[in-house]
């Protein structure tokens, strides 16, 4: 009896032991592959944000951006299109290729979920990946082409144009390579704003949640207003962009560093029509809302 009741223990151990550790049942990783950009991004961290908080914690997929500003991003199979993909540029180690300089200050991109796909374009991380994903955060009702043609809109740019893919190699040549060096030229002043909240905004691991979401409903806000100052030939230093620094700075500077949710859907409200943006009437054409909100 006593020998039959070893066996029967020895048998239970040896399937749980296949349970958790059989061929049938470990997790088949995969790999997510894109590139970091406002210019590509040599150096820069990319995480997987399984919890959705904004800081790079310890077990999440993470890895390094090459030479190119390319990742390859390993994770749990399953895990794909779940979660958003996060990109910190490292203040003095990150290199932005288009001035081949160190970033001066740290900031942090993002990629809607369900963006991912394996393809490159479709996992490129950017401020307009960034500012899509804020959208659909923000208001569960937009779905990720709501967003995608809100911000297309924002922008003043044609019908057609994808707001996910790399606009980097898009501006090099073809029909759209005009649009896309706008994208482009919107993309560094996006994140010139970010970098300058890097003090109020960016931890060791990430960004306080809060004050980010705040900062990019802000930019979201002024979108159209930093579009026409690019479409002008206006740089970070236009009286625009320096009042707009000035304000978030000290909007965020008023924020609590901890606290819970703060709903900012009024300010990513869902309108898809070019109108809601643009008044066509006047040329050029002028944003409706061009100041700061």
């Amino acid at each position: 009896m006593k020998n039959q009741v070893i066996m029967i223990i020895a048998a239970l151990t040896v399937g749980l032991i296949a349970g958790c550790g059989g061929s049938g049942t470990q997790p088949t990783s995969a790999t997510v592959t894109g590139k970091v950009a406002d210019g590509y991004l040599v150096g820069a961290t990319v995480f997987l944000d399984k919890n959705g908080n904004y800081q790079s914690d310890a077990g999440e997929p993470s890895t390094t951006t090459d030479l190119n500003g390319a990742y390859t991003l390993t994770m749990d199979a399953a895990d794909i299109g779940k979660y958003p993909i996060v990109a910190i540029a490292i203040q003095g180690q990150t290199i932005d290729k288009d001035t081949n300089l160190t970033v001066p200050n740290s900031y942090m991109l993002s990629m809607p979920a369900t963006a991912v796909s394996g393809i490159v374009n479709s996992n490129f991380i950017s401020p307009m990946s960034t500012l899509i994903r804020e959208k659909m955060a923000a208001n569960t009702g937009m779905t990720i082409a709501d967003a995608m043609t809100q911000l297309r809109n924002q922008m003043n740019l044609p019908v057609g144009i994808d707001m996910m893919s790399d606009y980097v190699a898009g501006s090099q040549s073809g029909t759209n390579a005009s649009q896309f060096q706008t994208m482009h030229s919107t993309a560094r002043q996006m994140a010139g704003l970010m970098a300058g909240q890097a003090a109020l905004v960016m931890n060791g691991t990430g960004a306080n949640m809060g004050r980010y979401r705040g900062m990019m409903a802000t930019i979201n806000s002024n979108i159209s207003g930093i579009a026409a100052n690019v479409l002008a030939g206006q740089s970070m230093s236009s009286t625009f962009m320096t009042g707009m620094m000035t304000q978030m700075q000290t909007q965020l500077g008023t924020m609590p560093i901890s606290g819970g949710f703060i709903n900012y859907s009024a300010m990513f409200r869902n309108m898809t029509s070019h109108s809601s943006f643009w008044s066509n009437t006047g040329t050029p054409t002028t944003p409706m809302s061009g100041g700061m909100m």
